[in-house]
């Protein structure tokens, strides 16, 4: 098959629809953010979605997008609930509700400037991190983690892991509704109990920011931030948890394809119709992981304020939690007709518009925050959803990999790139130097190219650049 994007517009490209695509594939991009590497499939990938059983619109591409277990990552993708639409786990990825959390200090870059060394030191001292590493919170047995899998951070708060007005800024207010915790299996529990309050490893982080440009003021304001604010940013998901309950899944699925009838290209796009009893269960187990994130995440904020609190002198607020990897039961207009539709996000962030339903009130004026980590040593940026956005109100997540981490490894010196980083006023705090350098900034895309598509593509527009001053890698 000849997959060449065609440009409909300077930041849209479209797939066009061939048997047995049902949709056509659309990619938000520039022509440089297309995928173009040698062994990247995500186009491919594009169309192979465009082929699940009551898929809608298009079949869609973040800015970002690369390739990834059977979705693209930064693909997303809405199916008919009571039009036989299935959910696919491929459409979610291994580590379920992976997202990404903005705090915001309450001192600026000049006065933190002596104490950040030190500040980094505590950071890099207490927080877990590494593949396989403990957490901050150990639970006690499968009771209680069946009820943090129901209350997500809501349930870390109620233990004293936070303040009420946290879960005012999670995207949910901090737990996903549905879950059912006894569809989540012993493995998967077993791997949990210990990683509450953890980094993992790859491109996972906590980083020490500063707001090193402002966009909108008004919105900046409305969202806690200020020029030259220090910010926390928190990238991580579902550890050990999460990949097993996609890993089940996944399997239970794929034997029931033949049951219903569906042929998909390729085996990772297993899956289900929603309503289905795989369907149903595997959304059931999805939310209870995702809420696991957003626990995991929770811990994580306090571990920051703590040590803020004691090196820097400072608080922590929390801006905006929000998640990128995704299955939710949404309600969309589509041709004209609201439809109840299972939207896929992965590696795509929820980008409410202004005066949306399901924003909390201080922000329903604003929109939806969008938060778009970089890579080590180049910017991040918080922006804000848009209007009149057809991919069901969704954005670009990140910088997007270029390199795979085999090719990062055997251009880059984790070494060499500490102390790069640290040349130009970056503290690093590592926990091994092979993940240090496969998560080398030369690996990812232009962040700022990112942005600039995906405000030209009409998704977010941009509030708030941010830039790094010290990291504790995963």
């Amino acid at each position: 098959m000849d997959i060449t994007p065609v440009p409909e517009g300077p930041f849209r490209f479209r797939l066009e629809r061939c048997d047995p695509m049902r949709v056509p594939g659309v990619i938000f991009a520039s022509p440089d953010l297309l995928p173009g590497t040698v062994g990247d499939k995500a186009l491919e990938q594009v169309v192979n979605v465009a082929t699940l059983p009551g898929i809608v619109r298009a079949s869609y591409a973040m800015p970002d997008v690369h390739w990834g277990y059977g979705f693209p990552i930064g693909g997303v993708a809405a199916t008919d609930v009571d039009a036989a639409g299935v959910v696919s786990p491929g459409g979610v990825g291994f580590d379920i509700s992976c997202g990404v959390r903005l705090l915001a200090a309450d001192i600026d870059r000049t006065p933190l400037a002596p104490r950040l060394p030190g500040l980094m030191d505590m950071l890099g001292d207490i927080v877990p991190r590494g593949m396989g590493r403990g957490g901050l919170w150990t639970l006690s047995g499968r009771a209680q983690m069946e009820k943090l899998l129901v209350g997500g951070a809501g349930y870390a708060v109620e233990h004293g892991h936070g303040v009420p007005r946290d879960l005012e800024r999670c995207e949910d207010r901090g737990a996903l509704p549905g879950a059912d915790p006894s569809l989540v299996g012993q493995r998967a529990v077993e791997r949990g109990l210990r990683q509450v309050g953890s980094l993992g490893s790859g491109n996972h982080f906590l980083e020490v920011q500063a707001v090193d440009q402002v966009y909108d003021a008004e919105t900046a304001a409305a969202f806690g931030l200020h020029p030259d604010q220090v910010c926390v940013m928190i990238h991580c998901g579902s550890r050990g948890l999460g990949h097993q309950v996609c890993g089940d899944h996944v399997r239970i699925m794929d034997q029931s394809l033949r049951a219903f009838g569906i042929t998909v290209p390729d085996r990772q796009l297993a899956c289900a119709p929603v309503v289905s009893v795989p369907g149903r269960a595997y959304l059931a187990a999805m939310a209870a992981a995702a809420n696991y994130g957003r626990a995991n995440r929770q811990l994580l904020t306090e571990a920051a304020r703590r040590a803020f609190a004691v090196a820097a002198g400072a608080g922590l607020d929390l801006v905006y939690d929000v998640s990128h990897n995704m299955a939710k039961i949404e309600t969309h207009e589509v041709d004209g007709v609201p439809r109840r539709l299972c939207v896929h996000r992965k590696g795509a962030t929820l980008a409410l518009p202004p005066g949306h339903p399901d924003l909390p009130g201080e922000l329903a004026r604003f929109g939806h925050p969008v938060l778009v980590p970089g890579t080590m040593g180049t910017a991040s940026y918080v922006m804000v959803g848009a209007a009149g956005n057809d991919a069901f109100a969704s954005s670009a997540h990140g910088a997007g990999r270029v390199w795979s981490r085999h090719q990062a490894l055997r251009r880059v010196r984790g070494e060499q790139l500490r102390d790069d980083l640290e040349s130009r006023g970056v503290l690093v705090r590592p926990s091994s130097w092979r993940g240090l350098a496969e998560e080398a900034p030369g690996a990812y895309k232009d962040i700022d190219a990112v942005v600039r598509a995906t405000e030209g593509a009409g998704l977010a527009r941009p509030v708030a650049r941010l830039v790094p001053l010290g990291v504790v890698k995963g």
